[in-house]
């Protein structure tokens, strides 16, 4: 397919038609509505899609969906997130059985939004991995990394993009082919009613699976070191993430570095 010049926010949405989401669900908000509008304006028949009455009720219908084994992708903005949250907590414990994105835009600034709010707080408050891609270019390949995450460890993913990372434009070849897996259907288990006593189970699972999780984002391919040997070299080192690399890499670049 031939290079095209995609916004971030669809880079982000033809990364999950490729990567074979089957229904989306959002409430709008910049900088994150492009994301849905994009996977709408596709017109594929197997995906159904909605904007729905806020952002509870986008997550509570994504999380029916990813029930049965539907992969799930469930847009918002980060003050939407709020909003989110009573389902979200519940989710962590219970978990999913098809792939499920909550994509949160974040808007550091903040450039168009009430507050400022940092999602990788909230994950880390609930127990669940983030992705915080680097690039428009790595946001497309990164959302499909995210679905197979989410359905080896049968959990919730979310994915932060930031403004910058939304709006900005780049050169992109959208080479996936869309495979979509067969939707297996709900099956009725005690295990998707959250009770104190399954709570009280799935707590410690969720503290192992913190660890399991943690070892695969050790080599995942996203997660690289970096050296910049010059005269500005020392023993100290720069731990950044999503598009905070690039504004690194940049500034280090302005130094004369050598970053790679």
């Amino acid at each position: 397919m031939n290079t095209k010049l995609l916004m971030g926010n669809e880079a982000i949405a033809l990364g999950a038609i490729a990567a074979g989401v089957q229904v989306v669900t959002g409430y709008p908000g910049t900088p994150s509505t492009e994301v849905l509008e994009t996977i709408a304006k596709s017109h594929i028949e197997d995906i159904y899609i909605e904007w729905s009455v806020n952002e509870k009720v986008a997550l509570e219908v994504g999380v029916g969906a990813a029930y049965s084994g539907a992969r799930t992708l469930v847009t918002m903005k980060q003050v939407g997130l709020n909003v989110a949250s009573d389902p979200l907590m519940c989710l962590s414990y219970i978990g999913i059985k098809g792939g499920m994105v909550i994509l949160v835009a974040d808007d550091p600034g903040p450039i168009s939004s009430q507050t400022e709010q940092d999602t990788r707080h909230f994950a880390k408050y609930a127990n669940l991995p983030i992705f915080d891609p680097p690039t428009p270019e790595a946001a497309y390949t990164m959302i499909g990394d995210a679905f197979e995450f989410s359905e080896k460890h049968h959990t919730p993913v979310i994915f932060r993009p930031t403004t910058r990372i939304c709006r900005a434009c780049a050169a992109i070849a959208p080479n996936r082919v869309r495979e979509a897996k067969p939707i297996s259907g709900f099956v009725r288990d005690s295990k998707w009613v959250i009770f104190p006593k399954l709570s009280y189970e799935n707590h410690k699972r969720i503290e192992l699976l913190q660890q399991t999780m943690s070892e695969d984002f050790a080599t995942y391919h996203f997660n690289t070191v970096t050296s910049t040997l010059n005269e500005y070299s020392t023993r100290n080192g720069i731990i950044c993430s999503g598009v905070s690399t690039s504004y690194t890499k940049e500034a280090l670049s302005t130094l004369k570095g050598e970053a790679k």
